[in-house]
């Protein structure tokens, strides 16, 4: 069963996730916590975590700011997946993909009757959808409505719109704040608006986004925004709308009114599922003079009040969407990281253990001017610098993108060379290294380090899976079909082969099949070379019979090779 986790999607440890224990855990800022939250608003024992029986219980104990599920303080709650949990400024996401309802849906809906269509007596209506239009836009909605009708139709059209802003891929939290605010714009008729956002720390509000009605962008200078407003939706957690702005007792004291001959505004709280998270405010401007004769009729009503705190919410909940995706991204790099450091440190220490053995022998034969010892000790220490040059090239290959440095080269040249480098390393293993170079292979443009490393990453391997066996035989081979007009070079053993279940995860990053030899590296970067190259890399292997690696990829006649010749 997957673990019940809480992951922080906002606080200073933003990103950080704490895997849940069955047992008891407490949750505060003080060192004695299981879970310590390092937020200053976090009593030092807060809360308590429990899992009792299948549910986790959460309780808060007797904090001085009180702990919050979904925005509501509680004295003891049973948690369940997708709760949002603040202590303090954190907030936290409670995560518990339970086993049991994966198949529920499965086994409690049963599809019956014929899948044809062929009886349509019970369908009424029909609306086709048609892709980036709003149901209300459709042919089916023509029949001459009436005007409330069309300002519900307006409505929907603009929700719709926002609701495909909130969910496109790619675009910041800042593009679509300000993408939002031009449709409200838009909508309203307002003449400006913008979007307060409250910091989580400071709880102080910042401009994220501000708009004009097409034709007036910045056509006034700089947008004054009545503080008294903010503050009074901030505190109440209401929607206020004003015909006569410059004369509301509600926000008496706000000169930027009157200096903005702001004639309406409306303002809403932006509530999220757990906390107010900022304000929008839209309004309509008008000058000195018309603001003495009375001005025009209001354009601002209740109705328009409604659909501006349905967007603001909209918004809210987009900006914590937003929050979460970068909490999660941040608690996988850091996850990645710390795999990294684990898995690269261990084998560091491996190859710095060989090193010191090797080094020992030398030291002995030194002193004792047994020159045997000190070769015995260079070949160890030999070895193992060559463990940490081929690790740290595999770390730069696989950290960064890079294009193959082209060259002009014969393939069976290539692989040739690195047979003979290798040809030690396997007889130390007692492992006899067999090339077979097809005389048909032409000349071609490829990166020759980058195939080269490629194919030695599973060379070493192979040899690896062999050492040690009788008759163990590890054989390379180049070929070129013409047909696909494909270079391809070809490692076998006679191994135990890969099982079916290191099959799906030989190529992880990683992932290794040696223990404490391997780092996990190797197969996923021959691999990243290979793509470079427009390839791929195959893998035939049935468990007692061995294993074969096909590194293949397409020829190329293109030259990028640098003729010394034409450099200054």
């Amino acid at each position: 069963m997957t673990k019940a986790a809480l992951l922080v999607i906002e606080g200073v440890e933003q990103g950080t996730r704490f895997e849940l224990p069955d047992q008891p855990v407490a949750l505060g800022r003080g060192l004695q916590n299981g879970i310590r939250i390092l937020d200053t608003e976090v009593s030092r024992l807060h809360a308590s975590l429990q899992k009792i029986r299948d549910d986790y219980v959460l309780t808060d104990r007797n904090s001085s700011n009180g702990t919050f599920v979904n925005g509501e303080p509680i004295r003891s709650r049973t948690l369940v997946n997708g709760d949002q949990l603040q202590l303090g400024r954190t907030v936290l996401l409670f995560t518990w993909p339970r086993d049991d309802v994966e198949n529920r849906a499965a086994e409690s809906v049963s599809l019956v009757g014929r899948s044809d269509l062929a009886d349509q007596s019970s369908i009424v209506g029909k609306i086709p959808l048609f892709p980036g239009r709003a149901p209300a836009e459709t042919p089916a909605a023509t029949s001459s409505p009436s005007s409330e009708h069309q300002k519900f139709l307006a409505n929907l059209h603009t929700l719709y719109r926002i609701t495909e802003e909130s969910v496109r891929p790619s675009i910041t939290i800042e593009q679509l704040l300000q993408k939002i605010l031009e449709l409200t714009i838009e909508a309203l008729g307002a003449d400006r608006g913008c979007v307060l956002i409250s910091d989580p720390q400071t709880k102080q509000v910042q401009p994220y986004a501000v708009g004009w009605k097409p034709g007036e962008a910045f056509a006034a200078g700089r947008m004054p925004v009545s503080r008294s407003i903010v503050d009074y939706v901030l505190r109440t957690g209401q929607g206020v709308r004003t015909s006569d702005a410059q004369h509301d007792s509600r926000f008496e004291g706000g000169h930027s009114i009157v200096q903005a001959g702001v004639r309406e505004a409306m303002c809403v709280p932006m509530q999220g599922r757990s906390e107010l998270i900022g304000a929008m405010y839209v309004d309509t401007t008008i000058p000195m003079d018309q603001a003495l004769l009375g001005g025009r009729p209001p354009k601002f009503d209740e109705d328009q009040l409604r659909l501006l705190l349905a967007i603001a919410r909209q918004a809210a909940l987009a900006m914590e969407t937003n929050r979460y995706q970068q909490a999660f991204v941040k608690a996988e790099r850091l996850a990645a990281m710390g795999q990294t450091i684990a898995t690269l440190s261990h084998h560091i220490k491996n190859i710095l253990q060989g090193v010191r053995g090797g080094s020992y022998l030398i030291d002995m034969g030194l002193n004792g001017h047994d020159e045997d010892l000190v070769r015995k000790g260079w070949r160890i220490v030999e070895r193992n610098q060559n463990k940490i040059y081929h690790m740290v090239m595999d770390m730069l290959t696989f950290s960064k993108e890079r294009q193959p440095a082209l060259q002009r080269r014969q393939l069976n040249e290539v692989i040739q060379e690195l047979v003979e480098e290798l040809e030690v390393r396997a007889k130390e293993g007692g492992v006899e290294l067999r090339f077979q170079p097809d005389p048909q292979v032409p000349d071609s443009t490829f990166d020759p380090e980058g195939v080269q490393r490629a194919v030695l990453n599973v060379v070493l391997n192979a040899i690896d899976a062999v050492e040690g066996a009788d008759h163990a035989i590890v054989q390379v081979e180049t070929g070129y079909h013409r047909d696909s007009e494909t270079l391809w070079v070809a490692v076998a053993d006679n191994g135990p082969g890969i099982s079916e279940d290191q099959f799906q995860r030989i190529f992880n990053v990683f992932e290794s099949t040696k223990g404490a030899r391997g780092t996990g590296l190797g197969l996923p970067v021959s691999q990243k070379i290979m793509r470079e190259h427009g390839g791929e890399i195959r893998v035939e292997s049935r468990l007692g019979e061995g294993s074969r690696f096909i590194l293949a990829w397409p020829k190329s006649e293109e030259d990028h090779s640098v003729d010394s010749r034409t450099m200054s």
